[in-house]
């Protein structure tokens, strides 16, 4: 078994200490040395981001950014938010530090990333942010780390279990009632399956805030379909034989019931509690 720091809140034991629920180190850990966090400290979330350009103050610049509702809902839930960078090749490091992932939502996700040719009406992709978050989310799967996804997040989950994307929602159901207008959410009811996580948490039948044009098509393997809009598009994917890895089209950081998330940070520090008893 590896050595292990404990870390105690609020205290400094030998270099090591916690301010604010993040532990800090005045120097790496030694081989085969992991910190431990505290029983009772909040679960460590990881927060995947935009990678793309903004401004604020004097500038006007690429920046690495996660929109304010993600945050609060984590911290409202009981957890302690972690910015990731949506860039490069995810070190297996950064799991290390976190007890729980949600991958948030964005951008169209590109074709490419599951064998399709690309619709008039997908835009705005960044490959980058495609590459990085899939690998992330194949280290999560890997290491079954609790983990939600929110509307592109739960996209790349189907994608990354080898599912494919409905591009363009409108050309299959016949409405944009699933983004009616762009930079607003707009809240429409969906079906949860009986027994599932989902139908388990919210009940049989949900309204929920959305925003987005594309959906699963082809479900990928090891996952299943537990949530359907009224158009029979499909709202939220479950991995089966994991304890939590879910996904859902619509955004619960935008609604008043936050459940999903509470779930999320609960099944964190689960998590975290058996791991550091490895």
């Amino acid at each position: 078994m590896p050595s292990m720091v404990v870390v105690t809140e609020g205290k400094r034991i030998g270099r090591d200490f916690r301010v604010s629920g993040v532990v800090r180190r005045d120097e790496a850990p030694g081989p085969g040395e992991r910190i431990a966090m505290t029983v009772g400290a909040r679960p460590l979330i990881g927060l995947t981001s935009y990678v793309q350009r903004a401004r604020w103050g004097s500038w006007d610049k690429e920046a690495v950014l996660v929109p304010a509702s993600y945050v609060s809902a984590v911290e409202e839930a009981g957890g302690q938010p972690v910015i990731l960078p949506s860039t490069g090749k995810p070190a297996p490091e950064a799991m290390d530090a976190v007890d729980g992932l949600v991958v948030i939502g964005g951008n169209d996700i590109g074709p490419g990333a599951y064998g399709a040719e690309p619709d008039s009406e997908t835009t705005g992709v960044r490959e980058e942010r495609d590459r990085a978050e899939l690998a992330l989310l194949e280290l999560a799967l890997e290491q079954e780390f609790p983990l939600l996804g929110i509307c592109r997040g739960m996209q790349l989950l189907n994608v990354v279990r080898g599912g494919d994307l409905i591009q363009h929602l409108p050309h299959q159901v016949g409405t944009d009632n699933h983004r009616i207008e762009r930079g607003t959410f707009h809240c429409h009811d969906v079906r949860l399956e009986p027994g599932s996580f989902l139908g388990d948490t919210l009940g049989a039948q949900a309204n929920v805030p959305s925003h987005h044009h594309q959906a699963p098509g082809r479900i990928g393997e090891g996952l299943r379909a537990t949530a359907w809009a009224e158009d029979g598009t499909v709202e939220g994917l479950e991995a089966t034989g994991r304890h939590f890895a879910v996904g859902v089209l619509w955004h619960p950081e935008e609604s008043t019931n936050r459940a999903l998330l509470d779930c999320l940070v609960q099944e964190a520090a689960a998590f975290r509690s058996r791991r550091e008893s490895n």
